[in-house]
């Protein structure tokens, strides 16, 4: 994946899909409808529905956007200085960083995934499983730096995401973080324990 930055002047397609993350962020998709996102992007309702048929759509691209972005991230921290325990450590404390400047909304997956898996949403349902595992991915990269073979990498990347998402969900119910540092702490004991094998 090409990470790439731009800085042109945003056009009506970026001022929607701007404030619908803004909206969708605070929150959450269900409590958003595409009328004041219209009203909030100062657009108009034919421009919105030009660029996104549905509120399912414009959920679409938001969550791509958020996924091509966290992709990039992992991908520089992946190629990045540092062993593979340094790079465990600055993930989790950016997750920490995340939840506080974000008031503890969490992530826009899970929280995206509460509101769509009973209602339809297949699309959006695939692209919440696409992100999640593509997180797994990263733990089981990062696990292949130290562990003895493809088979405990997995096994050991799977514990890690499990301390990954279990700190960021209650850490968002309880509005702290010390479910993040409780994580890190473990995944640093869990990572020097595998070293030692």
């Amino acid at each position: 994946m090409k990470c790439v930055t731009t800085t042109r002047k945003p056009n009506a397609r970026d001022r929607i899909l701007r404030t619908a993350a803004q909206l969708f962020h605070e929150r959450g998709y269900g409590g958003v409808g595409i009328n004041e996102i219209i009203e909030k992007a100062e657009t108009a309702k034919a421009t919105f529905y030009h660029h996104f048929p549905t509120k399912e759509s414009l959920c679409e691209a938001w969550l791509e956007a958020a996924h091509e972005n966290s992709e990039c991230n992992r991908q520089k921290l992946l190629e990045g200085p540092g062993t593979a325990i340094d790079k465990l450590d600055l993930y989790f404390s950016k997750l920490g960083e995340y939840l506080a400047a974000s008031d503890f909304r969490g992530c826009p997956y899970s929280n995206t995934a509460t509101v769509t898996c009973t209602g339809g949403g297949e699309a959006l349902v695939r692209q919440v499983m696409d992100h999640k595992l593509s997180i797994r991915d990263f733990f089981r990269k990062l696990a292949m730096e130290f562990s003895g073979s493809e088979e405990r990498a997995r096994e050991v990347g799977d514990s890690l995401f499990l301390l990954y998402s279990g700190a960021t969900t209650e850490a968002q119910n309880l509005r702290v973080l010390w479910p993040v540092e409780a994580a890190k702490r473990t995944a640093r004991e869990l990572c020097e324990a595998e070293k030692c094998r």
